[in-house]
């Protein structure tokens, strides 16, 4: 066995296997990829005899290239889901991973836009789109982000036979978890606008928003698309596509949501992730307060 059998093999296990989205699947294999490069194992066997000071000699070769907290730290989570991975095919009775804390990571809050920068982001992206139904497509992506919470790829996943959407929506996550989100009626009239001038026939097996030429619609083009809204706005950089899914979370919960609902709406594995917006919401709060009271800046 060599290194393309091997990492053809973990490859094939994140994609088929784990489902996981294809962003993760080629940070998890170049990881691996740069692993193998310093190894002499190249069976299953060997390499599940590493432990964990052969995790702790890559890291520190990683860091010394120069890589910072954040970074390392998912590079070790890539390597533990790697060892763990051969220690299976390797047929060991226990399959985890050598243990090894990583890197403490400071973990900032997400930056969410105002209602009112929410509506004007997905008002502008329609203004400044190449077509009518462009930017109808444009606001109703942006619109699903914001109203319901999605991430942008799940959005983009929706295909033809969602449509017309009803006043619930299942959708499958990270990991293919699935949750059910409401729909509100701005949301159906939005995408049913879209659908209504796209010039490309919707089918079940397509993808329901579609680009220029009539593929699956790119998140590299609803990013741009925003990019110009938000400069054509004024808007920081922080405006983005995953703001509006931010914004969805912060605007709940200051109108009062528990955190065990909104865990389920974002489809959050763990209620760790969504309890950040806690923090959020009040620093919301003291930002509202301090612009009100100018002397508070002093």
């Amino acid at each position: 066995m060599n290194s393309a059998d091997i990492l053809g093999q973990w490859e094939a296990h994140l994609a088929l296997g784990k489902r996981r989205s294809p962003h993760t699947v080629r940070a998890y294999l170049a990881a691996a990829r740069r692993w193998l490069a310093h190894l002499d194992a190249r069976d299953w066997h060997a390499l599940a005899r590493l432990d964990a000071r052969d995790l702790r000699r890559q890291i520190a070769r990683r860091r010394a290239e120069g890589l910072a907290n954040t970074s390392a730290a998912r590079e070790l989570s890539a390597l533990k889901a790697f060892s763990k991975f051969a220690r299976e095919r390797a047929g060991e009775e226990d399959p985890d991973a050598p243990r090894l804390r990583g890197p403490k990571v400071k973990r900032g809050l997400p930056r969410p836009v105002t209602p009112d920068e929410a509506e004007g982001l997905a008002e502008q992206v329609a203004a400044l789109a190449r077509s009518d139904w462009q930017g109808l497509r444009d606001q109703a992506v942006l619109l699903l982000l914001y109203g319901a919470g999605l991430r942008i790829s799940e959005a983009l996943s929706l295909t033809g036979g969602d449509v017309p959407l009803g006043t619930v929506l299942t959708i499958s996550g990270k990991g293919g978890k699935q949750r059910v989100v409401p729909v509100m009626p701005l949301l159906r009239e939005a995408v049913d606008a879209y659908v209504a001038v796209c010039p490309h026939e919707q089918a079940k097996d397509r993808a329901l928003f579609r680009g220029a030429r009539g593929g699956p619609l790119g998140q590299g083009a609803v990013q741009k698309a925003v990019a110009r809204a938000r400069t054509a706005l004024g808007l920081p950089s922080t405006a983005t596509p995953h703001a509006l899914r931010h914004s969805f979370a912060t605007h709940l919960l200051g109108e009062g949501a528990d955190l065990r609902s909104l865990q389920e709406l974002l489809g959050h594995a763990s209620l760790a992730s969504t309890q950040i917006y806690t923090k959020v919401d009040a620093k919301v709060l003291l930002d509202t307060y301090r612009n009100a009271h100018p002397r508070e800046k002093d």
